[in-house]
C-alpha cells in the first residue's frame, strides 16, 4: 500500500510540474503593420508613403467638393424656394443650408493653406516616395493638422444639412399619383 501511495504522489507531482510549465498567456511580437508603442511614433517609409497617398486623395476630394459646392447650394436653395412656394415649413432646412454656406466660407482658406503643404511635399519626391523620413513625418503631421482644422471649421454642418433635408422629406413626402 505504501508503494502505491508513493507512485500516486509521484505521478501527481509530475502532472503538476507539466501543467505549471504550460504558458497561460500568449505573447507575440509587433508586426510590420501593427501600431507603434505609445512612446514610439516613427513610421516606416512604406507606411508614410501610404498615409501621404491617402492624404492626397482626401485633399483632391475636398477640392472637387469645393468645385461643386456652388451648384449644390444653388440646387438646394431652389428646392427650398419651391417648397416654400407650396406652403411648406422650410425654416430648419434653410437654417442648415445657411450654416453650411458659412462653414464653407470659413473652411476654404484652410483648404487653400493646405495647398502649400501639398505643393512643397517636403520629405517626399514627385512620385510620393519618401526621401527624408523625418521631414516626411512632419509633412504628414502638418496635413493631419490641416484636416482637423478643416473638420473643426465645418463643424458637422454637412451632416446637419443632410439630416435636415431627410427630416423634411419624411415630414413632406411626395404625393403619389
Amino acid at each position: 500500500m505504501k508503494m502505491l501511495f508513493r507512485k500516486t504522489i509521484l505521478i501527481a507531482l509530475v502532472a503538476a510540474l507539466g501543467v505549471a510549465s504550460l504558458p497561460f498567456v500568449s505573447v507575440s511580437a509587433a508586426g510590420e503593420y501593427d501600431p507603434p508603442a505609445p512612446g514610439e511614433r516613427q513610421l516606416s517609409n512604406e507606411r508614410l508613403e501610404r498615409v501621404w497617398a491617402r492624404q492626397l486623395r482626401i485633399y483632391e476630394r475636398m477640392g472637387k467638393g469645393f468645385e461643386r459646392d456652388g451648384a449644390f447650394i444653388e440646387r438646394v436653395q431652389k428646392l427650398i424656394d419651391r417648397a416654400k412656394a407650396n406652403g411648406k415649413d422650410v425654416s430648419a432646412v434653410q437654417a442648415a443650408l445657411d450654416a453650411f454656406e458659412a462653414a464653407l466660407k470659413d473652411a476654404h482658406p484652410i483648404y487653400e493653406s493646405a495647398k502649400g503643404i501639398v505643393n512643397s511635399h517636403q520629405g517626399f519626391d514627385e512620385n510620393g516616395k519618401v526621401t527624408d523620413a523625418a521631414r516626411a513625418q512632419e509633412t504628414v503631421n502638418a496635413m493631419r493638422a490641416k484636416f482637423k482644422e478643416f473638420k473643426d471649421a465645418m463643424g458637422g454642418t454637412g451632416r446637419a444639412l443632410r439630416e435636415a433635408i431627410r427630416d423634411f422629406r419624411e415630414a413632406n413626402p411626395r404625393p403619389t399619383p
